[in-house]
């Protein structure tokens, strides 16, 4: 089987690149990183314009999914621009929301999240105890046993690896939305869906390393010439270009099957591709690579949170051999 992206899909991703470019997103994750949530807010409502929260949505609630593959390739473009905020808690909340079989839960959250309007969070249980950014979420969601609420509020945010990444419990108790057996079986697709969309925002990322450290070894010059021309800089560019375009039919292949075993190698994958891209780019870009003041730090930082987020390598790889 070959599988490519349509030409319409080819203009959505060229269309997302081309908006989150003009956004300066760089600058919105700065920002959100230092507790101002506003230019990245106005980053979500540009996307949400686009149509990338309502492919997480079904269209019986104002949406135009689920279509994971479409989501798939808009994350990517959105680990490619380093856009902050909990997008893939959001896009595992719509799944988790709409497949809980319940009309009403779903009118009072999902046309939100479609719209962009409603930015959620959540906390599964088995997945650490923190929800990421519930302080500028509009809902936390937790789910302990077969019981999922609505967090009344959280506790003290705490600083992740990556500084645009901001942690925090979400207290006990709270609105319970649904109780049963029906909510693990939602939470479990909820889980493969964060997954999946986590293994594109890592692919995207380490793009983003690859290219920027492509362009630098370029620029910089030694005994002459630029450090580029160096074979030991090309084979290192190399590997990583390969790591990376080796994970890419795997994220495609898992949005097209879904299958919990698919999305698992994608996300072990791409996790261990995004971090191999940022340690080839900080040592080519020597000390400076090390710099908050590059934006190249916004990636750097990024790349190992989101190689761990929603299940360790070895827990992926897990998944994968028991099916």
């Amino acid at each position: 089987m070959r599988f490519l992206p349509t030409d319409e899909q080819r203009a959505f991703i060229r269309s997302l690149d081309g908006m989150l470019t003009a956004a300066d997103a760089p600058r919105a994750a700065r920002a959100w990183g230092a507790g101002d949530p506003g230019p990245g807010r106005a980053v979500w409502a540009r996307l949400a314009e686009t149509g990338v929260f309502a492919l997480a949505v079904p269209e019986a609630y104002e949406g135009v999914g689920p279509r994971p593959i479409e989501l798939a390739l808009a994350f990517v473009e959105l680990g490619r621009h380093a856009v902050p905020g909990p997008l893939v808690e959001t896009a595992a909340a719509a799944t988790l929301l709409a497949g809980l079989g319940d009309p009403a839960l779903a009118k009072r959250f999902l046309p939100g999240i479609a719209a962009g309007e409603t930015v959620a969070t959540l906390a599964l249980e088995g997945y650490g105890p923190y929800a990421l950014d519930a302080d500028t979420a509009s809902v936390t969601l937790t789910v302990v046993g077969d019981e999922l609420r609505v967090a009344p509020g959280h506790g003290p945010v705490r600083a992740s690896a990556d500084p645009a990444r901001r942690l925090a419990v979400p207290d006990g108790g709270g609105e319970v939305l649904a109780t049963g057996a029906h909510v693990a079986a939602a939470t479990a697709r909820a889980v493969d869906r964060a997954r999946l969309a986590t293994a594109a925002q890592a692919l995207g990322t380490g793009l983003a390393l690859l290219e920027r450290t492509v362009a630098y070894v370029g620029q910089r010059s030694q005994f002459g010439v630029a450090i580029g021309s160096f074979q030991a800089v090309k084979h290192r560019l190399a590997d990583t270009l390969i790591a990376l375009e080796f994970t890419r039919p795997l994220v495609l292949g898992a949005a097209l099957t879904t299958a919990p075993a698919d999305i698992a190698a994608a996300k072990a994958a791409a996790g261990d591709a995004a971090y191999g891209a940022a340690r080839t780019a900080l040592q080519l870009h020597g000390a400076v690579g090390y710099t908050d003041e590059l934006d190249l730090s916004l990636w750097l930082r990024k790349a190992r949170p989101l190689r761990d987020a929603w299940g360790t390598p070895s827990q992926c790889r897990a998944k994968v051999l028991s099916g």
